[in-house]
Formats: C-alpha cells, structure tokens, sequence
C-alpha cells in the first residue's frame, strides 16, 4: 500500500497532470495507491496571498466612490485562477465531464469572492482568514485532479482533508494532534472501504486528498506551514500503515548538495531519516523536517521522485541507511542568517545562565537555528533568522538588564551577513580526519569560519561563514568529499601574447587527457588581453580566445576590473596567471595572494624588484599554504628554482651558482665564431625572434640580471637590484642612439674591438660566453673567456645552463642545461605550474 504526493511543479501543467496518469498506471502503481495527496498548482497559493492581501490593503484601481466601479485587482488574480484551471480541465475534460468541472470550479471560486468582498469591506486580513483563503488553492486542485483521473479511467475521488487532520489554532504553521487526527483518518479509509465492499461506492478507488489543510477543533480551516502537503501525505501514510510515502516533485532526489550553487552535485541513493531531517533543516528544500516525523515514527520508508523522469529511482528515506561509498552524504547551507554573541565575566561558572538566555528567547517566540559556546564559558553565540535578530537583543537586554548595567555581561552583539554551511553523515561517526579535510577545505579557498557547531551524534559539522562565502564553501567541501579524486582549477589568465596564447593552445590540446588520466580539471573562468577581457563561471571555451574577445559579450580590460571580477565570481580553487611583463600587474600579486588565490607567473618584475615585497609574497605564501610559483622567471621550463629549493629543503647549502640566463646572449656568443661580424649576428638573432624588436633590450642584460637576482635571493641572499655588479657588453653609445638602425649603425663600428677579443681568447683555445656568478652574498655578471671543459662551451643554439655547487655537490656540481626561451618551452613550464596547483589541493 503506497501514498504518493505531487508537488505543485507536479500538478501544475497539463503536461505534468500527463505524468502522473502515466505514473498511477504503471506497473508499480496500479491497484497499490492508497492515496494520492496534491498541492495547489505552482504559484497558486501565492497569487491567493497576494489576492487577499490587495483585498484588505484597498484597491487603487477602485473608485473612492464605492466598489462597483470596476474590478480590483484581486478579483483580476481571482478570473486569471479560473481561466487557469478552465484550461487545464478542457485539455483532459468533454461534454457533461467538462461542464460539470466548470462548475465546480465556478462554486468553489464564488466563494473564494465572497470572502476577499468581506475583507476588502473590513480591510483587516487575519491570519484566519488568511488560512481560509489559502486552502483555496488546494482544493480546486485536489477536486479538478479526481475528475481528470476518473475520466482517464482511474476510478477517483475528491477528498477534502480539513476534517480530518485535526490542528492547534495556530493559524499559519498550525501543529497536528497525532492521536485524534490517525483515529479520523483510519475511520474515514474504513468506511470508504466498507462502502466500497457493500457496493455502495467503486472499489478501488483512489482519494484525492488536498494536502497543506487540516481544521482547529472550532472546524476553522488551518494551514501545515513550509512543506505543509508533503506532511499532510506523511500524516496518511502513519494514519494507514503504508508501506512507503513517494513524494514526487520536479528533482531527481536528494542531492548532495543544492544544484543551483553547486554544479556537479549528484542524487543521493539512500539515506536514513536524521540524516535526511540534518539536511532539511539546513535549507536542503526538497524536503520539509516536519514531514518525516510521522514516517520515522511509523518505520515507513520516504522516496522521493521525480515526476518529470519517473525511470530515476529517486531517493529513499529508511530508518537506517547502508553505509555509502563516502564519509558524508551530503552539504547543505542556510543562506541568511544572524548570528547573536553574548559574553562576559559574569558567565563563567554562573548555573542556570543558559536556561535563563533561551528561555527569554523562547517566550519571545525566536527560534535558534545553532549554538556555540567557548569551553571557559566566557561567551556563547547562536543563529537566528535575520528578521529575529531584534526581537532576540531586545529579549537578552530585558532578562539581563541588570547584569548588562552593572558590566558583568556586555551588551549583546549582532553580526548579519552571514551563511551556515552543514556538512552531514552518519559515516562521519567515528571516523578520523573529517573535520581536518572541511576546515582544510575552507582554509585553502580562503573561506574563514565566524563559529563551528559538531553535535555529539557526530552527524552534522556546521560552519557559519560570510554570506558572500557560501557557494564557495559548498563547492570546496564537496569536491574535497565526494570529488576528492578530481582536483580542479579555476583559472584566471591575464596576457594573450606569443607566451599566454601558446599556454592556452597547450590547455586545450591537454585538457581532456589531463581529465581522463590524472583527474585534473583547468576550467578557465576569465581572460583578458590588454584591451578586452571575458568572463565565465562555467568555464569560457579557449579553442579561439582572439575571437572571444573581439565579440560584443567581452568587456573593456582594466587591471582593478580584471581583479575585482576574479574576487567577486569567488570561485573555489580559483587561480590567477600572469602572461604580462608589467610592472603594473606584479605590483598588484600582494592584493591576490591576501585574497587567497594562488599566482602563477613567468613575470620577474615582483621578484626581482623591492627586496621587501618578495619576502612579502614568498612569506605570505609559505605561512598561508597559497602557491606562488614562479619556477619560469628563470630558464623558462627548466626545473632551477625548484631544485634550488629542493636542496635547501634538505638541508644542503648553496655556495656557488654559475650561468648562462639569457636566451639571446646565448646564443649569440655561442654562434660567434669569426665566420661573420658581431652586427651581424645580432640581425640574425633579431630575424629569427631571438630578440626583442630592438635587440638593445636584450643586450643591456637587464633580463639576465634579473634573473641572477631571483637566484640570488632563492638562496637566502638579501640583494636589491642595484648591487648586482652588471658588466655592460656595449658602451653606452649603442644605446643612445635614436632608433634601432642608429643602434646597429654604432654596433658595427664595434665589430673589429669583438673580433679581437674573440681572437684573443681562441688563441688560449678559449671562447667568449655572458655569465652570472652567485656566490658570498653578491651577485655578477660579465663577459668572459671560458676554457675547453666548460660547461658553458657545450651550449648549443639558445640555450641557457646553471652550475650549482653545494655543500653536497661540491667535486662534481649539479649542471641543469635546456632550452631557456621559446614559447613552448616556456608556456609548459608555466602548465606544469598550474597542475602543480591543482595536486596541492585536497
């Protein structure tokens, strides 16, 4: 024996009414319903508010003169219900079927008139009327739907259940009495069956009950509340001893956390009924807490189904629920809440203080969604509803007025703005390390926690967090449980030039086997050149980055913009990427990094510029655990820094490093062989892009000291950029002149002063090679003669190589040699980067 209840969304179209046919007739369903229990079509129960409340505010469309010159707008909201479900009978009804709905539908909506008349004459709406009007709602329903199944062949009928769910007069949330209302309803279903045994009604038929309504003991029509059908269907289900309550909507089930915020949340199989109460009652809104007490009292299993897919298997609610393949079952969060701290000496060691404060609440009517208190019992705070925020200081400064005045307490403190996110499961009973993995989850997002409550039960762990937090948090949590084998990145990409375009050519070309065989997922979130920038949370589609920009949906780029939108998307495991050579964009790593998102950059303008700000970005990330990783400011792909760092991990110590760092200089005095002039080389150099488009760029050896400094400072040297010791290669006449033909003109009057100094070391069978010297605290470097045997003569092309000797390495040095520019080179040593990111998280 099945009771099956349909949500609004359920009922209300002509399609969905479709479905429930089709589901009462099923295999499953047929002969086996024992009663079927609806809500008002969706948006019904709203538009009768809003009807009863224009009644008795006054209509400005009426005529001050009286009522009768034209219709209010109620009574507008009231022909719009009955055109609505007009249409809805003539899709399913013909002939006398139809005509005896029409007026039906007539007599129950004239007196739904007569009572918005009475409060527009009045112009007060009580919370009884207000009830009594709402039951509107389900009751055209619930009687339209009996006719439609009757007529489709499944033999029905039209129950009105205020006569049997007996409640308290509370209008609006009215509580039900269990044993009167259980007794009614066992008569009602045996008399319907003893009728139906006698002959005097069909056998078999089906109740259409109206859920959300039940009656006071004066017979006055009474409101459930929140979720009011789906506990009027629990109720049934109790009263008769059904073997399970289906209550179908327009989801799957219950997801493991709500879709809306999070992306790939997934359906629940099955769960026990704390677990499933835990979750409801931190805003998980496919079910209702009150609805499943009366099945958990009763041991009948809830599933929960959806309508709209009825081959899903749903949900199913059971008294205990078989261990899962994860520790948690789900995450819930409540959206906006208030949390209320109250603290002082006069607590400590006070009996009858908490009775005292929640008592006080209590008679103010204030419901406390959390609580939390310090173990020195120096303070204690707890959640409410933002709108009960008042009412609960204006009750904690009567009750404690005197202690508040005489400074034992302070005054109670309100902070709004605020989320609960509740992480849920029986497994997590227990079980080592899952608090660790929230809080670590959070911590590496950048989420702080404002309060933490862990029952005993070991249930449920809550976090009150910012409210603009929120979805961030549900996200990291949920990938950190139930997608822990996935590890995601959502990245941020500033610079399109030949470096950024050639790290987004090598993301798309990667990306699925990065999915596929290692579980990492880069989902690029937002992008900008230096004109325009395009954002998207789902991730933007990088096949053809120029073109997206160039579209009317990019945005003019701004460097404050860019961040600012990166902030404010606030997505977990977010991380920004610098293609940019700017000044501009290193100075702003301190901002982002403080904001918890991890840097990852071939840009040497932070490193290498104040000591003070490295220290300040490399601290920050070392204390906080936020990546910094910036291993392609130095030899583009090769592993230096990293190794550098290694060695000092384990305890060696750096004595002497020794290099070749720039590409372009590299490359010309490995070419320089006397086979053609000096000038000449460097026009090679620029023709082949080894250069900048002017070579004096490069041939200041501005770049390569620079990345001497970033060595130097990796092993513990506290230089500035002045005091590293720059040979120049030309004289400051080269670059003085006025564009980049003067420059060549004056560097070929120099190409016999080279020549010499190449012929003078080839006669010592030596060869001329730019190199950085680290070592005793100082940096430097210079042109100079390099013998046979050197590593610096085994240079090819552009190469670049870097000779560590250390306290371990000291007869044979540690010699790390490879491209040290290119794009490809230099773009996957920034991808290796990024997934390095994407392995630190949980």
């Amino acid at each position: 024996m099945l009771v099956l209840k349909f949500g609004g969304s359920s009922v209300g179209s002509p399609a969905a009414i479709g479905n429930i046919i089709e589901i009462l007739n099923d295999s499953k369903h047929r002969g086996r319903v024992a009663a079927v229990v609806v809500s008002a079509f969706s948006g019904v129960t709203d538009d009768l508010i809003a009807a009863a409340r224009l009644a008795a505010g006054g209509d400005p469309a009426r005529s001050p003169a009286g009522l009768s010159a034209g219709p209010a707008r109620w009574e507008t909201i009231a022909g719009n219900l009955r055109e609505r479900h007009e249409d809805t009978a003539a899709r399913f009804l013909a002939g006398a079927d139809l005509e005896a709905a029409r007026a039906e539908l007539g007599g129950t909506l004239e007196e739904l008139g007569r009572i918005l008349r009475g409060v527009e004459v009045l112009g007060e709406l009580s919370p009884l009327v207000q009830d009594r009007v709402m039951s509107f709602g389900e009751r055209l329903s619930a009687a339209l739907l009996a006719r439609i199944f009757r007529a489709r062949g499944i033999a029905a009928s039209y129950v009105d259940m205020r006569p049997l769910i007996r409640t308290d007069s509370a209008y609006g949330r009215a509580v039900f009495a269990p044993a009167e209302t259980y007794a009614a309803i066992r008569r009602f279903f045996e008399a319907a069956a003893g009728q139906a045994a006698s002959g005097q009604a069909a056998a078999g038929q089906v109740p259409v009950c109206t859920g959300f309504i039940g009656s006071d003991s004066r017979g006055c029509t009474t409101t459930l509340g929140r979720g009011g059908s789906d506990l009027s269907a629990s109720i049934i289900a109790a009263a008769l001893g059904a073997e399970e309550l289906e209550i179908w909507t327009d989801v799957d089930g219950i997801l493991t956390a709500d879709p809306r915020l999070v992306k790939n949340s997934f359906r629940i199989e099955t769960l026990s009924y704390v677990e499933a109460m835990e979750l409801s009652h931190f805003g998980a809104k496919v079910i209702y807490p009150p609805t499943i007490r009366p099945s958990l009292e009763r041991g009948i299993p809830i599933s929960v189904r959806n309508t709209f897919n009825p081959a899903c298997p749903g949900t199913r609610i059971v008294r205990d629920a078989p261990q899962g393949d994860y520790p948690i079952r789900g995450i819930s969060s409540m959206n906006s809440i208030a949390l209320v701290r109250v603290q002082g000496s006069g607590m400590v060691g006070v009996a009858g203080f908490s009775s005292r404060l929640f008592g006080a609440l209590a008679r103010g009517g204030i419901n406390v969604i959390l609580i939390t208190q310090a173990s020195s019992e120096y303070s204690i705070c707890f959640a409410v509803l933002p709108q009960d925020s008042g009412a609960a200081l204006a009750a904690i400064g009567e009750e404690f007025g005197r202690e508040i005045s005489s400074g034992a307490i302070e005054n109670p403190v309100c902070e709004d703005g605020l989320s609960i996110v509740a992480v849920v499961g029986a497994g997590m009973k227990r079980s080592s390390g899952i608090s660790g993995k929230v809080f670590h989850a959070l911590g590496r997002n950048g989420v702080n926690v404002v309060a933490i409550a862990q029952g005993s039960s070991e249930l449920n762990i809550s976090a009150v967090v910012a409210r603009q937090d929120e979805a961030k948090a549900l996200n990291a949590i949920h990938e950190a449980f139930f997608l822990s084998t996935v590890r995601s990145v959502n990245l941020f990409l500033l610079g399109l030039g030949l470096i950024g375009g050639t790290l987004a050519d090598q993301i798309t070309r990667q990306k699925e086997i990065l999915a596929a065989e290692h579980k990492i997922r880069i989902s690029v979130a937002g992008a900008a050149n230096s004109r325009r920038m395009v954002f998207d949370r789902a991730g933007i589609d990088i096949t053809d980055l120029r073109s997206l920009l160039a579209s009317p949906g990019s945005e003019p780029y701004s460097l404050p913009a860019f961040i600012g939108k990166m902030k404010a998307m606030n997505l977990p495991n977010t991380a920004f990427c610098d293609c940019t050579a700017s000044d501009e964009v290193a100075a702003a790593y301190g901002d982002i990094i403080r904001s918890a998102i991890p840097i990852v950059t071939p840009n040497k303008r932070a490193n290498s510029g104040a000591l003070a700000y490295y220290r300040e970005l490399t601290g920050y990330s070392r204390e906080r655990g936020i990546p910094y990783l910036y291993e392609t400011t130095v030899c583009a792909g090769l592993p230096v820094i990293s190794t550098l760092r290694d060695l000092h991990l384990s305890g060696d110590k750096v004595c002497r490093i020794e290099a070749v760092l720039s590409g372009t200089l590299s490359f010309i005095f490995n070419s320089f062989n006397g086979a053609v002039p000096f000038s000449a080389l460097v026009r090679e150099a620029k023709a082949r892009g080894y250069t900048e488009p002017d070579p004096r760029d490069d041939l200041n050896a501005m770049d390569a000291a620079r990345k001497a400094l970033i060595l130097a400072r990796e092993c513990g040297m506290t230089l500035e950029f002045s005091a590293v010791d720059l040979e120049p290669i030309l004289p400051p006449a080269c670059f003085d002149a006025k564009d980049v033909e003067a420059f060549f003109a004056e560097l070929e009057k120099l190409d016999e002063a080279f020549e010499k100094r190449r012929k003078e070391a080839e006669n010592r069978r030596e060869a001329l090679r730019y190199v950085a010297v680290i070592e005793e605290g100082a940096a430097r470097l210079s042109l100079r003669s390099e013998p046979e045997g050197s590593p610096f003569r085994s240079l090819v092309d552009s190469d670049n190589v870097v000779v560590i000797t250390t306290a371990r390495y000291s007869k044979l040095p540690m010699v790390i040699k490879g491209p040290g520019a290119g794009a490809q080179v230099t773009a996957g040593g920034i991808f290796a980067d990024i997934v390095r990111i994407a392995r630190t998280l949980v």
